[in-house]
């Protein structure tokens, strides 16, 4: 019997495409973030998915130029081999202020094929 118990991991030993991915999003590179993702990838952010990379690239722009905010690593998780969990704090000039979220990816060998964004 395994242990399917979420896995704590540290920053630096978080996937390649996740890691590329947080400094894209987070400098508001929405062209840069799109391309860690693959053509038919999904993304629920604010209760909205969004299908598909011409879909996702206009919700990175325009979430990129909405607010300013700056973003503080909280942690991550791996809760299975293709699925990972991170948490960002969030301070910006967006309702509330302050806010931490939930990045839960899933991913199809090196890109992404699933993002949920969720306090």
């Amino acid at each position: 019997m395994t242990d399917s118990s979420p896995t704590p991991v540290d920053r630096d030993a978080l996937p390649d495409v996740i890691s590329r991915y947080l400094t894209a999003h987070n400098a508001g590179d929405g062209q840069a973030s799109a391309a860690l993702m693959t053509a038919d990838a999904q993304v629920t952010d604010d209760g909205r998915t969004y299908d598909g990379l011409p879909d996702i690239q206009r919700w990175l722009n325009r979430a990129a130029s909405e607010y300013t905010y700056t973003t503080t690593y909280r942690g991550a998780v791996r809760d299975a081999a293709d699925h990972w969990t991170i948490t960002q704090r969030l301070d910006g000039n967006f309702p509330g202020g302050t806010v931490d979220l939930r990045y839960a990816f899933t991913l199809d060998g090196d890109l992404i094929s699933r993002l949920v964004i969720a306090p």
